[in-house]
């Protein structure tokens, strides 16, 4: 066996909820080669992989992983001007806010709003992570990876990736088949920062200059801290994944179902693609009936956001989805609404990930 790939490794304290047990086996990857090496060294076991980033969006099971886990630790910047624009190539293993800042500093608009969200590089194109009215998908130019399926590295544009609301084809049509090695982004020099989304426009209405990059940054990192979705050392409410629930997307006659179950509250309501209405999942959870800080056992809801769910200590995976069905059930009863996960479930059997991501099942 490689030297460099351990056995048992605890994978709880590796993620934002420090929840979950070992992997059988466990590679920090910091290089290409040393992916390829885990990879010929799963196939030679014949032992699944799971590509592990920043572990801020991630929900291990309580036995754990009886495959090859891989964290992907390949670092380095690199910056290119082009006209305009600046193009920067970052390894997958950088931190993620730790390039937002940068690009704020040398004053490059795009991902300002994209601040204090945990996690590293590789996970943004995976994710089509996005807040505040920014999405990755605006700003991604390629990236690199190798290509399990074919066992060559590739490089993959913009058109190849599939982005949609918080998805791409890493993590629907073509999951598991790529290991993203590196990620090309193209930022706007000097350009206007953005603050149209309602919590970053309510931030500014009091203020009569016009705010910079580096102010709505600032302005990001606040209003994340208060509702518990920026890590803090000692913040009980930070051992969570972030939004726990995307914000539904539905039709125009789902939608009017929603207002009708609460015809004396208006229901939030933003644009989507395709003529579809995304509405807020916090919104929903809360009109069910849950409050802020509310507790089942060691697991429960942020104290500051009720799209967190959180670790109060001790918590396992098992007490968290007690949490997580009660919410998804009470939901789908009141407004016929199925909250899908952001998280990603590892090593958890078949029949939990259908039924978290497929339908509704009744409370534990």
């Amino acid at each position: 066996m490689n030297s460099s790939i351990q056995e048992n490794v605890a994978l709880a304290p590796l993620t934002t909820l420090e929840i979950g047990g070992p992997a059988r086996y466990f590679i920090h990857a910091d290089s290409e080669n040393t992916v390829l090496e885990a990879l010929q060294f799963a196939k030679s076991k014949g032992l699944p992989v799971f590509v592990l980033g920043g572990g801020s969006n991630l929900l291990v099971a309580d036995r754990g992983f009886p495959g090859v886990v891989v964290r992907i630790g390949i670092i380095g910047v690199e910056w290119e001007s082009s006209g305009d624009d600046e193009e920067v190539a970052v390894g997958a293993g950088e931190d993620w806010d730790d390039i937002v800042a940068q690009c704020v500093e040398q004053n490059l608009a795009g991902i300002e709003c994209l601040s204090g969200i945990p996690g590293s590089v590789g996970g943004t194109p995976v994710q089509n992570v996005g807040a505040y009215g920014q999405e990755v998908s605006e700003v991604f130019v390629s990236l690199r990876a190798y290509d399990r399926q074919s066992d060559t590295f590739v490089e993959l544009s913009h058109a190849h990736c599939g982005f949609a609301y918080r998805t791409s084809i890493f993590n629907t049509v073509a999951k598991d088949r790529y290991v993203v090695l590196s990620v090309r982004y193209s930022l706007l020099k000097d350009g206007p920062p953005s603050f149209s989304y309602p919590d970053v426009r309510h931030f500014f209405e009091s203020r009569n200059a016009k705010p910079s990059l580096q102010k709505v940054r600032e302005a990001v990192l606040r209003i994340r801290a208060r509702k518990a979705m920026l890590l803090m050392e000692g913040d009980p409410d930070c051992r969570s994944a972030g939004s726990f629930f995307k914000n539904p997307i539905v039709t125009e006659s789902e939608f009017a179902s929603i207002q009708a179950a609460i015809p004396d509250e208006p229901v939030p309501r933003y644009p989507a693609t395709g003529g579809r209405i995304k509405t807020a999942a916090a919104w929903l959870i809360e009109q069910a009936g849950f409050a802020k800080g509310y507790t089942r056992g060691p697991a429960g809801l942020s104290t500051k956001h009720t799209l967190a769910l959180v670790n109060r200590g001790g918590a396992t995976a098992v007490d968290l989805l007690a949490v997580a069905r009660e919410i998804r059930t009470r939901v789908f009863d009141k407004f016929g609404v199925k909250l899908i996960p952001e998280p990603v479930f590892l090593g958890f059997d078949r029949d939990v990930i259908d039924e978290f991501f497929q339908g509704v099942k009744n409370v534990c």
